[in-house]
């Protein structure tokens, strides 16, 4: 199926990093996009007025997907544009420490908004993708889950889990023309790496690190319609790390 006329995506943590990047090239494509930030709001205002710029259409919502009534605040915002027919999870944060020394907080924070938040957001926003009966669900996740890196154990298990949540859940409403995919990047250069590129960077078989548009164009790829086969996959985006 092509994806219906009046429909809209919205890319969670879109302020900066690999969000934005996804934000242009959705639009890009000719999604409206909804650009979600937690607290960064110049950085989302600049954003939307790149893709203004470009002759796309966007707005900004505020909200911290760990806060569980963010999820339907954020889709009825969202809706302004269209009904959300293809979400983004890329809304991420670390709180690196090794797991004798991880805290409560540290733990349990990062599952609130690497993990807990994709699942409230999609659970909903599939109810208007199965009545449209075309949906694209892109989970972002890393290269860290299914590849151990000491000192995240909370980040990884978050990321692994919702590798694990997004194949389930593919299945689930594969039938009704839904696809649900996991992008799994290594080390990319944003700000959220700064600190790791370094010790990450020998492992890494291109020796650079990526950047945050290549994963977008992977991610273009997925919402499209030509992704319309591309169900319940994890893409790498890694340089090769994962090899």
């Amino acid at each position: 199926m092509k994806r219906p006329d009046r429909a809209s995506a919205l890319v969670t943590g879109a302020s900066r990093g690999i969000g934005a990047a996804i934000a242009c090239a959705l639009a890009a494509e000719g999604w409206p996009i909804a650009i979600n930030y937690r607290s960064d709001r110049d950085g989302a205002e600049a954003v939307r007025e790149r893709i203004a710029g470009a002759g796309g259409e966007a707005v900004t919502i505020q909200g911290d997907v760990a806060d569980p009534a963010s999820a339907a605040v954020l889709l009825d915002a969202a809706n302004s544009l269209g009904p959300v027919l293809c979400l983004v999870n890329n809304a991420g944060i670390r709180a690196d420490n090794l797991a004798l020394s991880l805290e409560e907080p540290e733990w349990n924070g990062v599952i609130e908004t690497n993990l807990n938040g994709p699942f409230r957001l999609t659970r909903l926003a599939l109810k208007a993708m199965i009545r449209a009966r075309y949906g694209r669900v892109i989970n972002v996740a890393s290269v860290v889950g299914p590849r151990a890196n000491p000192g995240q154990s909370n980040y990884a298990a978050a990321k692994a889990g919702l590798i694990a949540m997004s194949n389930t859940i593919a299945v689930e409403v594969a039938r009704r023309g839904v696809t649900v995919n996991t992008l799994a990047p290594g080390l990319i250069a944003t700000q959220m790496t700064a600190g790791v590129e370094e010790h990450l960077l020998a492992s890494v078989p291109a020796r650079r690190a990526g950047t945050p548009e290549e994963v977008a164009a992977c991610a273009a790829f997925l919402a499209s319609d030509r992704a319309g086969y591309v169900n319940a996959s994890t893409l790498y985006v890694d340089g090769g790390l994962a090899a």
